[in-house]
């Protein structure tokens, strides 16, 4: 599995907004290899938007960027960003919660 978790910076004002779309259903990130998909909020930084994406692979991320319906996705977000970006990626190497 690959963790992709980072932050979003919302432009003022327009978090709610963002957070709207990124949490709107979207069943093609199932059929892609996208195993969670998590958004939130922290009242402590109010422009910032928390995400957390368990992937199949990081290949499997990767390829998730070159698609039309996801292309579309970052396109329809860009203007709701304030362009500060926070995070890290890694591949999981196992977990106590499961074999």
């Amino acid at each position: 599995m690959f963790i992709n978790a980072g932050t979003l910076g919302a432009a003022p004002g327009r978090r709610d907004e963002l957070v709207a779309h990124l949490t709107r259903r979207n069943d093609v990130l199932t059929e892609i290899g996208c195993r969670m998909y998590e958004v939130g909020v922290s009242d402590d930084e109010p422009d910032t938007v928390f995400v957390v994406e368990v992937w199949e692979s990081a290949a499997a991320h990767r390829d998730s960027l070159s698609l039309p319906e996801v292309q579309a996705s970052i396109e329809h977000a860009r203007p709701l960003l304030s362009g500060a970006f926070g995070g890290f990626r890694f591949d999981a190497i196992g977990s106590p919660l499961r074999d």
